[in-house]
């Protein structure tokens, strides 16, 4: 299937049509930091105080819209990935990179869903997946050629425990940062090499 080319609003808009778009994604942000994830149209131009045609003249569907809020994070997550790649110990480059890929996912509760979503709405998303993917495979490639972390580990395996993760963390109870590292910790035990 053939990627949409880049929406209209990726080029210059004019000021009102450039404020709409801002007030839009500023609905849809605080939706996202309140739990829903539903990204409603509607709802979302009621609370913008716009025609809900200006919020599809700007976002087509609601894969735009969360695309156009994630692929902020998605480029803080590869900075991290580039990050711990350049550092000289493998495996506290990759606990770090874990580290910081389980905080956006809990700061940002569309990541995961674009991370895993099997369509891409723009190319640029499938650009930053792709470089994503393959800097955090090389990081435990890396970790596994020094003996740190279990030969039969996959990324698609510490990808889906980190989803794993994020949701246990979102569902339980308990202070997130202590319940997220506590698990964290149990994941990264699990990645370890078992002796003898």
């Amino acid at each position: 299937m053939k990627k949409r080319e880049a929406p209209p609003e990726d080029g210059p808009l004019r000021a009102d049509a450039a404020r709409n778009r801002e007030r839009v994604l500023a609905v849809a942000r605080e939706l996202l930091a309140r739990g829903d994830s539903s990204l409603q149209m509607n709802q979302i131009a009621r609370e913008a105080g716009v025609g809900v045609g200006t919020v599809y003249r700007h976002f087509p569907a609601r894969q735009d819209l969360l695309e156009a809020l994630v692929n902020e994070h998605l480029e803080a997550l590869l900075d991290k990935a580039h990050a711990a790649e350049a550092s000289e110990e493998p495996w506290s480059s990759l606990r770090r990179f874990l580290r910081a890929a389980l905080d956006l996912q809990l700061a940002d509760i569309g990541l995961a869903e674009i991370l895993n979503a099997p369509r891409d709405a723009h190319a640029r998303t499938s650009q930053l997946k792709a470089e994503l993917f393959a800097t955090s495979g090389r990081l435990l490639a890396r970790a596994q050629r020094a003996g740190v972390v279990r030969p039969e580990v996959g990324a698609e395996d510490i990808q889906r425990l980190m989803c794993g993760i994020e949701h246990a963390v979102r569902i339980g109870g308990g202070e997130r940062r202590v319940v997220s590292e506590r698990y964290l910790t149990i994941l990264l035990d699990g990645l370890r090499p078992t002796s003898g």
